[in-house]
């Protein structure tokens, strides 16, 4: 859970996938997280997991929100989720 004025930092896929590259050629958490001035070495270990499971797709960012390029595709997409729900 995020503690109130916790800083959050956000991580290249570049930079992700050269922290694998270097955890697989050897080097130590440590010796990564210090190269790359990674903050947390916790998220080396996260980065290893999903590159073992889904490949460098597991390193992409998902988390953001979907930017749409057509106003028509998003209201269309905005009556569709909210259809279903009573407006009172």
């Amino acid at each position: 859970m995020a503690k109130k004025g916790q800083i959050f930092h956000h991580y290249s896929f570049e930079t992700k996938k050269k922290a694998v590259t270097m955890r697989l050629e050897g080097m130590t958490k440590k010796e990564v997280a210090s190269a790359l001035q990674i903050s947390d070495i916790g998220r080396l270990k996260v980065w290893m997991r999903k590159y073992r499971e889904l490949g460098e797709e597991g390193l992409v960012d998902r988390r953001r929100r979907i930017v749409y390029s057509d106003p028509d595709t998003e209201r269309d997409e905005k009556e569709q989720l909210f259809a279903g729900v009573d407006n009172k």
